[in-house]
């Protein structure tokens, strides 16, 4: 029978979260193994790579739950809250990976040298992606006038990235930062207009 785990999986990322955050991505599978009171082994056990055991210490497999509500949204409630809420919970997932971001960048922009951003695909893309697929089913129910579902989607999450960068990303020091709410309520005050049916 096997020894039981006296060392969690959770215990194992939340030490790979503070070296990554310390370190950034050249951080060795050594450190955190140290820091987790496991062995290497153990931790490869585990964790098949170090990019895995990456992805999952910033956060990256959970930043896109906000694209997989938006299938259930279609044909419900009000559209244009549900564009809000969908804009709120793109931009609570950005404040949360934000950081882990910035840790991918350091290693370079280049693909070809940057792993992890082979893995990330294209985020930006795939979320406006996502956002068009709801528009165009909301279209043709007829609960959004006919637009260009691709054109308005970009326009949204340009601005939403915009955000990102502006507030979370580059903020301006003794400057109160926008609230998102308030953000997200006029952008949609000043698209809306466009959409209703």
């Amino acid at each position: 029978m096997p020894r039981p785990r006296t060392i969690t999986d959770e215990q194992i990322v939340e030490a790979a979260r503070r070296v990554f955050l310390e370190q950034g991505f050249s951080a060795t599978t050594a450190e955190i193994a140290r820091r987790a009171g496991v062995s290497e082994g153990t931790l490869f056990k585990r964790f098949a790579t170090k990019e895995d055991l990456f992805e999952e210490a910033v956060g990256l497999r959970d930043y896109a739950a906000w694209r997989g509500e938006l299938p259930g949204l279609v044909g419900e409630g009000d559209v244009r809250r549900n564009l809000e809420r969908a804009a709120l919970r793109f931009l609570e997932a950005a404040a949360r990976i934000v950081p882990s971001l910035m840790l991918i960048f350091s290693r370079g922009h280049a693909p070809d040298h940057n792993p992890m951003l082979q893995r990330l695909g294209n985020p930006v893309r795939q979320d406006a992606d996502a956002l068009a697929a709801y528009l165009r089913a909301e279209v043709a129910l007829g609960r959004v006038r006919p637009v260009d579902a691709d054109v308005t989607a970009l326009l949204l999450m340009g601005s939403l990235t915009h955000y990102v960068h502006r507030e979370l990303m580059t903020p301006e020091a003794g400057r109160e930062p926008l609230d998102a709410g308030r953000f997200v309520r006029g952008l949609l005050d000043v698209l809306w207009p466009g959409l209703e049916p």
